[in-house]
């Protein structure tokens, strides 16, 4: 069975998607969309900078985990994408600080264009305890 999440903590889909599902099989598992830097009160892209952008896709994805009783320690995966790889290192920089050991499998590409002039997404699989 499918589970649709739907939550103010986290910005509303700009497209035809929902903000994630919960597959509820053995364990279950949670598959959010990949977030860019919108703030979810206003709708507004967050983008005066890299860092910026990485830190508001970090508190949406806390906002979703939150919604699901879940935390960062329910990640599993995450997808990054990039328009531009030479940020990797700012990546792994706000990962320090937002994971605790051990970090979850992750993967990084780099792609031409994000929705809304983004630089970054990043998107989650998470799985509950």
């Amino acid at each position: 069975m499918i589970n649709y999440i739907e939550t103010p903590l986290a910005p509303k889909a700009v497209g035809t998607y929902s903000q994630g599902v919960f597959l509820n099989g053995v364990k279950g598992l949670y598959l959010f969309s990949g977030q860019i830097a919108l703030h979810p009160e206003t709708g507004q892209m967050m983008n005066k900078g890299i860092e910026e952008e990485i830190q508001q896709i970090l508190s949406n994805i806390d906002g979703l985990l939150k919604a699901e009783k879940l935390t960062r320690k329910n990640i599993a995966k995450t997808t990054i994408f990039l328009t531009d790889l030479t940020h990797f290192s700012k990546v792994n920089e706000a990962y320090e600080n937002y994971f605790e050991q051990p970090y979850p499998a992750r993967s990084c590409l780099q792609v031409s264009a994000l929705p809304k002039g983004a630089t970054i997404e990043i998107e989650v699989i998470a799985c509950p305890s």
